[in-house]
């Protein structure tokens, strides 16, 4: 525009000025080697005036060339964008459908011109991952790092989440490694963690994310809790698989109270150190537990320690009764230490005492046992008849 404002300007003045210079215009040689150039100033101005249009309408055709191929390039680029986004939308609609191969040619066929290029690709090597087409599904994970440049975050994600479905358990895990270090309360990361670290038996491991897990609120307090004592449990496995029952001590040892103190772990405990035949230790974690805390889980283990000292136990289970007189299970299980003992009137009344609170087909056929040592047939022979038709009777 002000080119032109330019140009309107020189016209103007050409028609003033040249009424004005009329009879006086000047004289101007242009001298070569060969040739001389004469003319008029009046005529200069006029020829170069001239040229100055003839540059500026060059100009002009050479925009519109150059603005015409742009746009051309514009309006292709606009049409593979909207096709690539019509595909996306029809890619979803076939995920929901379950059709995995009409997904992957969907997702990829503009992928480069789609919104969301990388994320594209990524849909697209989970649904090669579905049709179980391996290399499809790396070729798509390597063409998503190319397009997501620094942003790798999305991608080694999803190459986790596959390798996990492809049961790729150890790669996995190195993978859930190297994201934690630099995303490590991502709550994808946390649950693609969770998996691994379970899968791999990476029990410290798991217990080392719990705490960002409750921050982020991905699991519910009594998931996380669940978790904490399957992590635990894992643990005492391992220390037992490797050490047996000094590894199991040592282990339970280096533990904190909390968890020294936790009945779940104490019952476990109580039980790998008898799978140990450390029958000592066990019956030494079981009656600590019921000093501090009653669970029926602690009881249910007494029959079967074989520590060589019953004496400890039997004061124990005279303490707990005088607390829980009306509990059958405390009854039946000083009748079964008392008949290791040899007491057999003792282990008949603790029987009597159990089956008054409720039948038990196992508590009949003790105290049957107990009959026979008191040289008791009749009432042996009762005991177990009446055992016998409890173990009959259908169950409502």
């Amino acid at each position: 525009m002000l080119k032109v404002l330019f140009l309107f300007l020189i016209l103007i003045a050409g028609v003033v000025l040249g009424p004005m210079l009329a009879g006086r215009q000047g004289y101007v040689l242009v001298q070569t080697d060969t040739y001389n150039i004469e003319t008029s100033v009046t005529g200069l101005v006029i020829m170069l005036v001239l040229l100055l249009v003839v540059l500026f309408a060059l100009e002009w055709l050479l925009r519109r060339m150059f603005l015409t191929g742009a746009r051309t390039r514009g309006w292709f680029l606009g049409r593979k964008r909207t096709r690539a986004r019509k595909q996306t939308k029809a890619a979803l609609l076939k995920l929901a459908e379950g059709d995995y191969l009409q997904v992957e040619k969907l997702l990829t066929r503009n992928a480069d011109h789609a919104e969301q290029p990388v994320v594209n690709y990524l849909l697209a090597a989970e649904a090669a991952q579905q049709r179980g087409d391996e290399f499809r599904t790396r070729q798509y994970l390597e063409r998503a790092a190319e397009m997501a440049d620094t942003d790798q975050l999305p991608v080694d994600i999803t190459r986790v989440r596959i390798q996990l479905a492809r049961n790729e358990d150890h790669a996995a895990r190195h993978g859930v490694d190297r994201l934690l270090a630099y995303a490590p309360r991502h709550p994808e990361v946390l649950r693609l963690a969770e998996l691994a670290f379970q899968r791999t038996h990476a029990y410290g491991a798991l217990l080392d994310i719990l705490p960002a897990m409750r921050k982020t609120q991905i699991r519910t307090e009594e998931e996380l809790e669940a978790l904490r004592q399957s992590a635990l449990l894992g643990l005492m496995e391992q220390a037992m698989a490797e050490g047996g029952s000094e590894g199991l001590k040592l282990w339970w040892k280096e533990q904190s109270r909390k968890v020294r103190q936790d009945l779940p772990l104490q019952v476990a405990m109580a039980e790998h150190l008898i799978a140990c035949d450390d029958h000592h230790t066990a019956q030494q974690i079981v009656i600590d537990g019921l000093k501090r805390h009653y669970d029926e889980r602690l009881v249910l283990l007494m029959p079967r320690l074989a520590a060589g000292e019953p004496a400890s136990l039997e004061k124990l289970l005279h303490q707990l009764l005088k607390q829980h007189d009306n509990s059958a299970l405390l009854h039946s299980t000083l009748g079964q230490l008392m008949l290791k003992q040899g007491e057999w009137q003792q282990a008949s009344d603790a029987f009597a005492a159990a089956l008054a609170l409720r039948p038990d087909a196992f508590d009949y056929a003790w105290r049957a046992d107990a009959f026979d040592h008191l040289r008791l047939p009749e009432e042996a022979a009762q005991m177990r008849r009446e055992g016998l038709l409890l173990t009959l009777q259908t169950p409502s």
